[in-house]
């Protein structure tokens, strides 16, 4: 929290993170804290983000815990309106909640219908709902940052996993659409598509080996860092950023190319 302010455009602003209070997610929170921005940690788990929160009060940065169930639309609006009556505004949204470690993995023709509808439920229409649900607030003010994570699992068709990798693929028609829709307003969507990366969320499925093969394939020879992902989102967030919109970002260290 003491690192110097790379960039100064984003002090005061305020950003809902979804799934803000791990993993990636927390990454963020701490990026964007760090930058003097008012990060809104919207998590299921609300002991998690209170957690974080408190992690960041220590450090004299303002933020705020919110328990938030993004697939279900009373729990967005409800999330919406405490930012709003806290903080007046909401310049950035990281759509960055998703279900992946609890899915069932396995050939397509075999995954539960649930679990299929799961990964759509909060991947998709949990993404699409926190969008619809700060586009006023943007619009008003004619400016806002919408970034959508996507997963660079839509670029290798990783076998498993097709309930998940076709909601992170939808993410991308999702995020052109907006753009082309919210231009107007100065309001720019890009989608961040991160490559392999350990984070404490522990998946059965992703053992070592798949990691060091995951290394061994990128131009940059080294496992990934939340951090890394997190500075990449930081330009997408600020000023430096404001004539790129509808883009996809990947960050895989060269793994692959769009």
């Amino acid at each position: 929290m003491t690192e110097l302010a790379i960039y100064p455009c984003l002090r005061g602003r305020v950003a809902i993170v979804t799934g803000g209070g791990q993993g990636l997610g927390r990454a963020f929170v701490r990026r964007l804290a760090a930058q003097g921005v008012i990060p809104i940690i919207a998590q299921r788990n609300f002991n998690v983000a209170k957690a974080l929160q408190d992690e960041l009060l220590a450090h004299g940065a303002k933020s705020m815990a919110v328990a938030t169930d993004i697939s279900d639309e009373a729990s967005v609006e409800a999330m919406i309106s405490m930012a709003l009556d806290a903080f007046g505004r909401i310049d950035i949204l990281v759509n960055n909640a998703a279900i992946l470690k609890h899915l069932k993995i396995g050939p397509f023709w075999q995954l539960p219908i649930d679990e299929w509808r799961g990964a759509i439920d909060v991947n998709i229409t949990g993404s699409y709902l926190c969008a619809r649900a700060v586009v006023p607030v943007m619009q008003a003010a004619k400016w806002g940052r919408i970034i959508n994570l996507s997963s660079t699992t839509i670029l290798s068709g990783r076998g498993g996993y097709l309930h998940y990798t076709a909601s992170k693929a939808a993410l991308i028609g999702m995020t052109r659409a907006m753009a082309r829709e919210l231009g107007e307003w100065s309001i720019t969507v890009n989608s961040l598509l991160p490559g392999t990366t350990k984070t404490e969320s522990e998946r059965t499925s992703a053992e070592d080996a798949y990691f060091e093969s995951a290394r061994k394939q990128q131009s940059i020879q080294r496992l990934a860092e939340v951090d890394d992902h997190a500075r990449a989102l930081l330009f997408l967030c600020s000023e430096e950023s404001r004539f790129i919109t509808g883009h996809s970002m990947v960050s895989d260290g060269g793994r692959s190319f769009l």
